[in-house]
């Protein structure tokens, strides 16, 4: 399995190393379009390889997707939360009854009492 995963992940290295090598040229990314950014005086622009812009919106779109996906199971790490709290009190008064309940007996038999 674990020559499997690893295969794996020399492919997608493979992969990824001939897409960069196919998208070398540069392209120029600015932040407004031309009429707004000269209206603005924001005229900002850089010069990337265009490998770097396709790898950073896959990341940026990667990030977001988990972001989206955290905050959309809110609902179910705060239902587990509860309910394992309410464990724990359960725990801590089945406990608390059993000791109640073997009170006065031999340390023995309340042992295999608390065993069953």
């Amino acid at each position: 399995m674990r020559y499997i995963k690893y295969a794996l992940l020399a492919a997608i290295a493979v992969v990824l190393i001939a897409v960069s090598l196919a998208n070398r040229k540069l392209v120029t990314l600015e932040l407004l379009p031309g009429d707004l950014a000269s209206l603005l005086g924001l005229n900002h622009s850089i010069s990337l390889p265009l490998f770097v812009v396709i790898f950073g919106g896959v990341g940026v779109g990667l990030l977001i997707g988990f972001l989206w996906e955290w905050i959309r199971e809110y609902k179910q790490r705060a239902e587990a939360a509860a309910q394992a709290r309410e464990m724990d009190r359960m725990r801590r008064e089945i406990k608390r009854l059993k000791g109640a309940q073997n009170a006065g007996k031999d340390d023995v038999l309340a042992l295999l009492d608390e065993a069953s």
